[in-house]
């Protein structure tokens, strides 16, 4: 677990840091998962706003990407991140 150090040692937000841990919780062994935003929100009990501000925190220090994904239809669906463990 020493790719956590690095984010506990990191200038980011507290937001920012219990939103990486959510998606480091629920990511697949190479760091990818799709929660919504409202899911993130519930179960840590904070804004749908306060974690679009972590997820962009976490974007600019480089803890973790994001893609759009699509449906057939061409309609959005739930973005999808990658957490970069031990990479930054």
């Amino acid at each position: 677990m020493n790719y956590f150090s690095s984010v506990y040692k990191a200038d980011l937000p507290s937001r920012a840091k219990i939103v990486y841990f959510y998606l480091s919780d629920r990511a697949d062994q190479e760091g990818y998962c799709f929660p919504a935003i409202n899911t993130i929100a519930r179960e840590l009990s904070i804004s749908r706003s306060t974690v679009k501000r972590a997820i962009q925190d976490l974007e600019r220090h480089g803890y973790l990407e994001k893609t759009q994904r699509y449906r057939k239809n061409g309609g959005k669906s739930t973005l999808l991140y990658r957490v970069r463990q031990g990479e930054v």
